[in-house]
């Protein structure tokens, strides 16, 4: 699969998953005892295109270098354990 459009879905992916857990959290807003979940996600690996302090022509440097990303997962869910209001 072409590394753009790999990138893309993985990220698609991961906010198809946020839109659901939202989702999942409004819908059970009233319920009692109910506990939101939030989504955890993290940086697949990088490249590194060109090196902090890479010569770019003879007078430029870059100082920050180059690296580009090969987009993100999914590590799972967290429960949120906040106290909720009380109902009488």
């Amino acid at each position: 699969m072409n590394a753009a459009l790999w990138i893309s879905k993985t990220g698609l992916s991961a906010q198809d998953a946020e839109m659901s857990a939202i989702a999942n959290n409004i819908a059970n807003v009233n319920t009692t005892g109910f506990k939101r979940d939030r989504v955890m996600f993290q940086d697949l690996f990088y490249q590194t295109q060109e090196a902090p302090g890479a010569m770019l022509d003879q007078n430029n440097i870059m100082p920050t270098g180059l690296q580009f990303g090969s987009g993100v997962r999914i590590v799972g869910t967290q429960k949120t354990f906040t106290e909720g209001n009380v109902e009488t």
